[in-house]
């Protein structure tokens, strides 16, 4: 094989970053005189095909070369189909959901402002606060997963690597916001689609396959894990991406719903297509003897099998993947920081803070993002701490999207958020029987390859708990203004449906003005 040499692996690296900072500064200065609103979104602007790009770009990061390997060396093509599938699929829910809420709130260009208009201040800054957060573990998951793929495909030390990608990003997502993220996206998405493509047929090409392996490794029958999967993946995944703003970014920035429902259904199967055939090069490397499996004296873990496969490629082939990882990371990495920047500009100072204070907030921030991501080894958790988070809140904010819902209000939903978290403990507590064990469950410091029932049943307390706290948390709401109602002689009207109101503009209609300044009109209690 091939690794390349050490200047041929820095030539490669930094090369393609040069390119991608002369792009986005080239066109962030062509765009230098764009609005504060501009800058943070951009409303319904964007056709189809670009939608796609984007949507690919900020739906991979190089986390996928370890995760999706990794778990098909452990739950073989059930759990690869299943992992593809679950990823994919939910971001058709921002094509039918996205129009609903838009029409909703058609000045908005984050979910959480939605959120601040019907459920009120305190909701909204809570879904803020679990955004933020998200976004803040994909960043250190981002360059965690940067660290390791440099180090695994050339020896070199990552953090230099890390070190110029935050600086390349911050420095053109500084200068034009959300445009120049998008644009850069169209141009490393098709990048992305493009090199997979190359080094699928070269894996193809080159990797031989032992027969005899097949059946002897026992990944292609099915197994528990892979049925858990089948449960834990669609819940993590679809909630988890709620809290995403780089995907509600790109959501309101469609030109029409139609726009919308084309771009993600295109992004859906791409994704498909790529994470199904990045998670069978672990299965390649399992069959052809790359990665050893569970033979005690050569043992390896299975997240690296990927490049177990291609120390048998030519060196050649690992300088196209390293192109990739670099386009697939500054693409994520990009996105997030531009999601931040508009979601921290909109949630916490209403658009009101100029822009260059909220640039260099973002920008302090690379400094903890750089150490964590150094020091976090598993990409894994990192993301499921997030999803079990994500479950717990989402099903009892949505339930707001139906207009009869008018009772539902934001302690409601901060209470179900909250209880839900609180039922991942208590089934942990019950299910391991020690406190402790029920507390570390919540940051799943297992994993979700042990085998056991623990981590099921964790996805299943946090939505289903989140619901039960919030019902009875409307229940003791209500109770109280009833009391309160009868105490003072007022009318309990905590179930009066509110006044009919205009619920947006046509789909084909322009929105005029500063996005994100929506009236807040939610009652919280």
């Amino acid at each position: 094989m091939g690794q390349p040499s050490f200047q041929a692996s820095n030539a490669v690296i930094y090369v393609t970053y040069a390119a991608f900072l002369i792009l986005g500064t080239g066109l962030a200065w062509r765009l230098r005189h764009q609005s504060k609103g501009e800058f943070l979104a951009g409303n319904r602007t964007q056709s189809a095909i670009p939608l796609a790009l984007n949507f690919i770009a900020s739906a991979l990061g190089s986390g996928i070369l370890f995760s999706y390997p990794e778990l098909a060396t452990i739950s073989g093509v059930q759990g690869v189909v299943v992992y593809a599938l679950s990823s994919a699929l939910p971001l058709l829910g921002f094509a039918a959901l996205g129009p609903i809420i838009r029409r909703k709130c058609p000045e908005g260009f984050v979910l959480t402002e939605w959120t601040r208009q019907r459920y009120g201040v305190v909701a909204a800054l809570y879904l803020s606060f679990m955004t933020l957060v998200t976004l803040f573990l994909y960043m250190v998951a981002e360059l965690s997963a940067l660290q390791q793929v440099v180090t695994a495909l050339t020896s070199l030390n990552g953090l230099p690597v890390v070190i110029v990608e935050c600086v390349v990003t911050t420095i053109y997502t500084s200068l034009g916001g959300f445009k120049i993220s998008f644009i850069t996206d169209n141009v490393q998405g098709a990048m992305v689609v493009g090199l997979i493509i190359i080094a699928t047929i070269t894996v193809g090409v080159e990797t031989k396959i032992d027969r005899d392996l097949i059946d002897s490794s026992g990944l292609t029958k099915a197994n528990l894990l892979g049925w858990q999967l089948l449960y834990i993946l669609p819940v993590a995944i679809l909630t988890n991406d709620f809290f995403l703003s780089n995907f509600w970014l790109r959501t309101f920035a469609s030109r029409t719903d139609k726009d919308l429902w084309i771009g993600v259904s295109i992004a859906a199967f791409a994704i498909l297509v790529i994470l199904t055939l990045v998670g069978s090069a672990g299965l390649i490397a399992a069959w052809s003897g790359a990665w050893p499996g569970d033979d005690p004296a050569n043992a390896e873990d299975g997240s690296i099998s990927f490049f177990l496969l291609l120390e048998q490629l030519p060196s050649w082939v690992v300088g196209i993947v390293l192109v990739m990882v670099v386009a697939l990371s500054t693409a994520a990495f990009d996105s997030l920081q531009s999601a931040m920047v508009s979601t921290a500009s909109n949630d916490l100072f209403r658009n009101r803070l100029n822009i260059w204070y909220v640039r260099a907030g973002v920008v302090l921030i690379i400094a903890p993002v750089i150490v964590l991501a150094l020091k976090a080894s598993s990409i894994l958790q990192i993301y499921l701490i997030s999803d079990l988070v994500s479950a717990a809140t989402i099903p009892v904010l949505v339930i707001g999207l139906w207009d009869r819902a008018h009772w539902w209000r934001g302690f409601d939903v901060v209470v179900g958020g909250l209880g839900g978290i609180l039922a991942v403990f208590i089934f942990g507590t019950i299910y391991y029987g020690d406190a402790h064990a029920g507390a570390e469950l919540i940051l799943l410091e297992q994993g979700l390859y042990e085998g056991d029932w623990a981590a099921f049943g964790a996805f299943v307390a946090a939505p289903v708990g989140g619901l039960i706290a919030g019902f009875l948390g409307m229940a003791l709401r209500l109770t109280v203004l009833y009391v309160r109602a009868k105490v003072t002689g007022r009318r309990f009207d905590a179930l009066d449906a509110p006044p009919s109101a205009t619920s947006g503009e046509d789909d084909e209609a322009e929105i005029v003005g500063e996005p994100g300044l929506a009236k807040a009109t939610g009652k919280f209690f």
